[in-house]
């Protein structure tokens, strides 16, 4: 029996925790954005078809499968004064606020023009994502070594990166539409100018908050040099069956989410209509798409903040399992809602109760990512958190994609008709309603069998961390 004495690592001080979550703060602004109006944008106000918009969505995830592993392996090789990751949140930051503005942009071209600048900006901003957002979702495995930190560092990212989703959802339509008006626009369609203009607003708060995190955050955790090939890293990757399985897990996890904003503008476009009201005593606020997502948003940001305390009597996995069922319930519930004043009120309830739970797991996942990093290193003798994170970011991309893609697929099977004017079929509704409560609910069943079979518990990570620390020690 080993008798070396353990000590506790220190704690992180506020003011870095802080920084790391100004991080996703941008990228969940930028991102959100993509998942919520990137698809109606493209189809809507840009002009490609329902079905280029899909294939646009689908045949760029080609290029992901290969950039971010990629990613992941130069930031476990890069060395500077700075760290392994976090120098990338420094060069990158500009490159990816400026793509993001190219994203939005409706050139005056012909319709064969403007289908290759879409798919050479959407290329450029995933490359762009890939290359900010694997080292830094990277650097939560250096930035701290106890494991219980790492939610602690996991539930400040995702509660700040709701709160940046809860600004621009909320703020995008008016923004919108307040350029729209600076133009002298008298329509209530923005225009694709108006669009541009307020990307370009999102754009500076991402670089500024970016710069904010490359500031205050630090790396502390020296881990294994690379000395290993990249094919030697890959196989190892491959051998790792935690991996494979959270994989899963976090791909449907994420497909639900992207399934919901995806859908959600042309819910509210078709099925809820313009001018709907919320109303509260004798005063009747807008209902609308931003709104509806934006108070998800809040809702996530309170998912978040019970994370650690949950987390700490039930597990991560037994948290992610419960949170996972509890969704499904409450999708399949949102179909059954009437479209009226009171039912508006209980598709925000349902809102609320989903997000909540989304809100949950998110910093689970970020967690247990590192969790797997410290497996891999304890297992295989080698470092590779770069390169296993990377696969966070891939799994987002996907699901966002695969998310996106489906959406407007089955959108364009029906003969849903983006036209401005256009009537529905009731089918048509029948579908998107689907798409908001029967879908998701679907992927979620999926994503609940992969984390019923992962592996690492709470009590095996322990004993991994306490092996880990000797070995580290002993260096």
């Amino acid at each position: 029996m080993n008798n070396t004495t353990m000590t506790a690592a220190p704690k992180a001080p506020l003011i870095r925790k802080i920084g790391y979550g100004f991080g996703d703060m941008s990228s969940s602004m930028f991102w959100k954005i993509f998942t919520a109006y990137l698809p109606f944008f493209y189809s809507t106000v840009f002009g490609l078809s329902l079905v280029d918009a899909t294939f646009l969505m689908l045949v760029t995830r080609v290029w992901d499968a290969v950039s971010d592993p990629m990613m992941g392996i130069i930031a476990d090789r890069t060395q500077t004064k700075w760290g392994k990751y976090r120098p990338y949140l420094l060069w990158i930051a500009i490159p990816f606020s400026i793509v993001g503005i190219l994203l939005f942009t409706t050139p005056d071209m012909a319709y064969a023009g403007k289908r290759i600048w879409a798919y050479v900006t959407y290329i450029m901003m995933m490359t762009v994502y890939t290359a900010i957002n694997v080292p830094y979702g990277a650097m939560l495995g250096v930035m701290t070594a106890d494991s219980d930190e790492k939610t602690v560092f996991s539930s400040f990212r995702m509660f700040f990166a709701y709160a940046g989703s809860f600004v621009v959802l909320a703020g995008w339509e008016p923004l919108c539409k307040f350029f729209n008006k600076v133009q002298g626009i008298e329509s209530s369609v923005n225009a694709p100018s108006s669009w541009q203009y307020a990307m370009i607003v999102v754009a500076v708060c991402c670089f500024v908050l970016f710069l904010l995190t490359f500031l205050l955050t630090r790396e502390t955790v020296k881990t294994m040099t690379k000395e290993s090939s990249v094919g030697s890293d890959l196989k190892t990757l491959f051998r790792n069956a935690p991996w494979w399985i959270l994989l899963g897990g976090v791909l449907f996890f994420n497909l639900f989410s992207a399934i919901r904003y995806t859908a959600g503008p042309f819910f509210f476009a078709s099925v809820i209509g313009d001018g709907a009201q919320l109303q509260i005593f004798s005063t009747q606020f807008l209902f609308y798409a931003g709104i509806f997502f934006a108070v998800g948003e809040v809702s996530n940001m309170a998912g978040v903040a019970m994370t650690p305390f949950i987390t700490s009597k039930l597990g991560k996995k037994s948290t992610y399992m419960y949170a996972l069922i509890l969704m499904i319930v409450f999708s399949c519930l949102f179909f059954f809602v009437p479209l009226t004043s009171g039912g508006y009120w209980v598709m925000m309830l349902l809102q609320v109760m989903i997000n909540i739970l989304t809100g949950i797991i998110s910093p689970l996942v970020w967690s247990m990512y590192a969790d797997i990093a410290d497996f891999a290193e304890h297992k295989f003798n080698t470092s590779s958190t770069g390169l296993i994170f990377s696969s966070s970011s891939m799994a987002q991309k996907f699901g966002g994609a695969i998310g996106g893609s489906a959406v407007t697929a089955i959108l364009a099977a029906i003969g849903f008709s983006t036209e401005a004017s256009a009537v529905q079929t009731e089918s048509a509704l029948v579908w998107v309603r689907a798409l908001m409560s029967f879908v998701p609910a679907v992927v979620a069943g999926l994503s609940l069998f992969f984390i019923s079979i992962y592996p690492l518990t709470t009590k095996k990570m322990k004993e991994i961390q306490s092996e880990l620390e000797i070995r580290r020690a002993a260096k």
